[in-house]
């Protein structure tokens, strides 16, 4: 059994299987490199962003020293030289959060730029990849519906262009019956008439009236085709109801209905070695019986064989 779009078979020779999955390889490489200085430029800005943050910081720690040392020199704790240093330390502090201020802004544009590209080339790289995917993927064939795989005979090595056919995939439950009818029964059978086959009951779909070789064809739809195992070409014996069920007189099929078309019998005396001719008068028939409407009584025994031949009304049976 198959499911839609389940793989059913993959046509590629091991060398272009092998140079596809080389590419492939090659350009998910490539995209991990794109990805390494991805991360590496969001490493960097990370490390630009905790040197400023470390600059502010001590540049805080530098201007409360300076503001400390100021105050103890107003009130003459502090000698000039004393808080020189610390005036020094803020102005080298403020230079150097300037400093790594204006080279992130740089380095932000140049960080920037290099992301564009990274993304185009991240791009191109994947839809590069899609592409040979797909190659790959061209290569497999798919079953286009649910069902049993049926009648899969190719090769390797085989060649198949598109819309070649690669196999056959029956679906489950959606069986149609084909029957050939005698051109007897062509008025008789109808579209929705029912009919049965080894348990499993159909529905006459479609009557074909063109008559070949004396007999005609008919559609039939499974109403419960789950319940028989089915396979395509399987040859059933089927039934076809023409009418209602309803109790009735019947005799078996014999020469006795050429004979007479139908409108004689010869029948058996009690003694059984005299047959008499006796009008009779018949119906609905299939290839084993013929419904008898008048002229004959159950129980009654009728020579079957040909009597065309036979020019009176009393045949004595030997």
């Amino acid at each position: 059994m198959v499911a839609t779009g389940q793989p059913i078979a993959r046509l590629a020779n091991p060398t272009l299987k092998l140079d596809v999955l080389t590419r492939e390889a090659q350009i998910a490489g490539q995209l991990g490199d794109v990805s390494g200085q991805d991360l590496g430029i969001e490493r960097n800005r990370l490390d630009r962003a905790g040197q400023i943050a470390q600059a502010n910081y001590d540049l805080i720690k530098a201007r409360r020293e300076l503001g400390i040392r100021q105050q103890l020199h107003d009130q003459g704790f502090v000698s000039d030289a004393g808080v020189k240093s610390f005036a020094e330390e803020t102005a080298y502090q403020e230079k150097r959060v300037a400093q790594l201020q204006s080279g992130g802004a740089a380095e932000a544009r140049i960080t920037a730029t290099q992301a564009a590209r990274l993304a185009d080339t991240r791009g191109r790289l994947s839809g590069n990849l899609a592409a040979v995917r797909a190659g790959l993927d061209a290569l497999t064939v798919r079953a286009p519906t649910g069902g049993r795989l049926t009648n899969f005979t190719i090769q390797p090595g085989q060649t198949l262009k598109p819309g070649d056919p690669a196999g056959q995939i029956d679906s489950e439950g959606s069986w149609k019956l084909e029957a050939d009818v005698d051109e007897f029964y062509l008025g008789r059978v109808a579209v929705g008439q029912r009919a049965i086959a080894d348990g499993a009951r159909l529905t006459v779909s479609k009557v074909l009236p063109a008559v070949k070789d004396g007999r005609f064809r008919v559609e039939l739809t499974f109403d419960s085709a789950a319940r028989v195992r089915l396979n395509r070409g399987q040859t059933l014996d089927i039934r076809i109801t023409l009418g209602s069920t309803a109790p009735a007189l019947v005799a078996p099929v014999g020469g006795w209905l050429e004979a007479g078309s139908g409108s004689s019998a010869f029948v058996l005396d009690a003694d059984g070695r005299h047959a008499r001719r006796r009008v009779v008068k018949v119906g609905r028939r299939n290839p084993e019986q013929v419904e008898i409407l008048s002229g004959l009584s159950s129980g009654e025994r009728i020579t079957t064989s040909n009597t065309s031949s036979v020019k009176g009304d009393i045949l004595n049976l030997r």
